[in-house]
């Protein structure tokens, strides 16, 4: 249960309205999803954070289904179910395959194993892997 009104556009404010405006032409979809309508409580962090959104996933060096996965793949890292499903929706509609889904998970299950065990060795970073010791290869 949501700890905030998911707003709706007759209840958003002319401010909320013109980002949820924004979120549809932007995106080419009639929809506004729950996490902007509950962000839309507060149509200043609303504007701020879509504005984010905007930026960082949009044209950049790294492909828009990279960006996806990346993102997917720290969503479940922090156990956000919320953004789990809704950017792993976002990346199958820009053409993730059930395969490549797979293989991230298994990327993911892998990283967070050997972070914990890493972590729990407590092991020094290599002077090689280190910025600025001309090491690196």
């Amino acid at each position: 249960m949501a700890t905030v009104r998911l707003l709706s556009d007759e209840e958003a404010t002319a401010e909320a309205r013109a980002v949820f405006d924004d979120i549809r032409a932007t995106r080419g979809t009639d929809y506004v999803n729950h996490f902007w309508r509950g962000l839309a409580n507060d149509p200043q962090a609303l504007a701020q954070v879509w504005q984010e959104v905007k930026s960082v996933m949009g044209p950049g060096s790294i492909d828009p289904l990279a960006k996806e996965m990346i993102y997917i793949a720290v969503s479940v890292a922090n156990a956000c179910t919320y953004c789990i499903h809704s950017h792993t929706a976002a990346a199958r509609g820009k053409g993730m395959t059930d395969a490549q889904h797979s293989e991230l998970m298994r990327i993911v299950g892998l990283a967070a194993k050997t972070n914990h065990l890493v972590n729990a060795m407590q092991l020094p970073v290599d002077e090689a892997f280190q910025v600025g010791t001309g090491r690196q290869s």
